[in-house]
């Protein structure tokens, strides 16, 4: 186990983005209690909507950064695992005369179950 990088979506229909070193289950059982503060303190219940396990805590935070940047509408391809999207998603947000970020590419699709979602590898591209 590495350094998360998680997305909950909170009671007012917001998406809560970040990263922990933690058992996942103890951070969403955190954010669940208001024990955290914060963002989603106010904004709660909260569910586990996507995780992915990162073995380096610097791509993880990359990652995060990276999600954190996106619209909702990228936020939710990703959550329901719609990674053929997420390209389209990056040009209409930049123009189409900027290509999209190449950092964030999909990992093997998974099926959520509870407490679990899909996920998403983050690769270096070297820029």
């Amino acid at each position: 186990m590495g350094t998360f990088v998680y997305m909950l979506l909170c009671a007012d229909g917001s998406y809560y983005v970040g990263t922990t070193r933690d058992s996942l289950d103890g951070r969403v059982a955190e954010h669940q209690s208001g024990a955290l503060g914060g963002y989603t303190a106010s904004r709660r219940p909260v569910e586990l909507v996507f995780w992915q396990d990162f073995q380096n805590a610097t791509d993880a935070i990359a990652a995060e950064r990276q999600i954190k940047g996106w619209r909702r509408e990228k936020k939710e391809a990703l959550i329901r695992g719609d990674y053929a999207l997420l390209p389209e998603l990056a040009r209409r947000a930049a123009g189409a005369t900027v290509r999209p970020s190449r950092r964030a590419l999909p990992g093997a699709p998974q099926s959520p179950t509870r407490n679990e979602s899909r996920s998403v590898r983050l690769l270096r591209d070297g820029g």
